[in-house]
Protein backbone atom coordinates (compact mmCIF):
# COMPACT_ATOMS: atom_id res chain seq x y z
CA UNK A 1 0.00 0.00 0.00
CA UNK A 2 2.73 2.52 0.92
CA UNK A 3 5.30 1.40 -1.65
CA UNK A 4 4.19 4.19 -3.97
CA UNK A 5 4.04 6.81 -1.22
CA UNK A 6 5.20 10.21 -2.36
CA UNK A 7 5.85 13.13 -0.05
CA UNK A 8 5.29 16.71 -1.16
CA UNK A 9 8.65 17.69 0.36
CA UNK A 10 11.41 16.48 -2.00
CA UNK A 11 14.05 16.48 0.76
CA UNK A 12 11.87 14.26 2.94
CA UNK A 13 11.18 11.98 -0.03
CA UNK A 14 14.91 11.67 -0.67
CA UNK A 15 15.60 10.84 2.99
CA UNK A 16 12.94 8.13 3.00
CA UNK A 17 14.26 6.64 -0.24
CA UNK A 18 17.84 6.73 1.09
CA UNK A 19 16.80 5.07 4.36
CA UNK A 20 14.99 2.32 2.48
CA UNK A 21 17.99 1.83 0.19
CA UNK A 22 20.51 1.80 3.06
CA UNK A 23 18.58 -0.51 5.36
CA UNK A 24 16.63 -2.66 2.95
CA UNK A 25 13.70 -2.04 5.27
CA UNK A 26 10.39 -1.68 3.41
CA UNK A 27 8.86 1.79 3.55
CA UNK A 28 5.82 0.25 5.27
CA UNK A 29 7.99 -0.85 8.22
CA UNK A 30 9.68 2.55 8.39
CA UNK A 31 6.37 4.41 8.48
CA UNK A 32 4.94 1.98 11.03
CA UNK A 33 7.97 2.43 13.32
CA UNK A 34 7.82 6.21 12.95
CA UNK A 35 4.11 6.35 13.73
CA UNK A 36 4.51 4.09 16.76
CA UNK A 37 7.32 6.31 18.06
CA UNK A 38 5.29 9.42 17.36
CA UNK A 39 2.25 8.20 19.28
CA UNK A 40 4.39 6.88 22.15
CA UNK A 41 6.08 10.29 22.44
CA UNK A 42 2.74 12.08 22.14
CA UNK A 43 1.30 10.00 25.02
CA UNK A 44 4.42 10.69 27.12
CA UNK A 45 4.15 14.43 26.44
CA UNK A 46 0.46 14.44 27.31
CA UNK A 47 1.18 12.65 30.59
CA UNK A 48 3.90 15.20 31.44
CA UNK A 49 1.64 18.14 30.62
CA UNK A 50 -1.21 16.69 32.67
CA UNK A 51 1.12 16.19 35.62
CA UNK A 52 2.53 19.71 35.38
CA UNK A 53 -0.97 21.17 35.11
CA UNK A 54 -2.02 19.24 38.22
CA UNK A 55 1.09 20.53 40.04
CA UNK A 56 0.20 24.12 39.14
CA UNK A 57 -3.46 23.65 40.03
CA UNK A 58 -2.60 22.10 43.41
CA UNK A 59 -0.07 24.83 44.21
CA UNK A 60 2.97 22.51 44.13
CA UNK A 61 4.57 24.64 41.43
CA UNK A 62 4.64 28.42 41.31
CA UNK A 63 4.11 29.98 37.91
CA UNK A 64 6.67 32.52 36.73
CA UNK A 65 5.63 35.51 34.60
CA UNK A 66 6.97 35.31 31.04
CA UNK A 67 9.19 38.36 31.38
CA UNK A 68 10.82 36.96 34.51
CA UNK A 69 11.37 33.55 32.90
CA UNK A 70 12.95 35.22 29.86
CA UNK A 71 15.21 37.34 32.07
CA UNK A 72 16.37 34.23 33.97
CA UNK A 73 17.18 32.39 30.72
CA UNK A 74 19.02 35.41 29.37
CA UNK A 75 21.07 35.70 32.57
CA UNK A 76 21.97 32.00 32.45
CA UNK A 77 23.04 32.29 28.81
CA UNK A 78 25.20 35.31 29.55
CA UNK A 79 26.80 33.56 32.54
CA UNK A 80 27.64 30.52 30.37
CA UNK A 81 29.16 32.70 27.68
CA UNK A 82 31.34 34.45 30.27
CA UNK A 83 32.38 31.13 31.82
CA UNK A 84 33.59 29.86 28.42
CA UNK A 85 35.94 32.81 27.94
Amino acid sequence: MLRNMRFTNPELQAKVEQWVADTGCPVEDLVEDLMKGYFDELAKTQKTLDSRYDDIKNGKVKMIPGEEAFARLKAKSEARRKARK
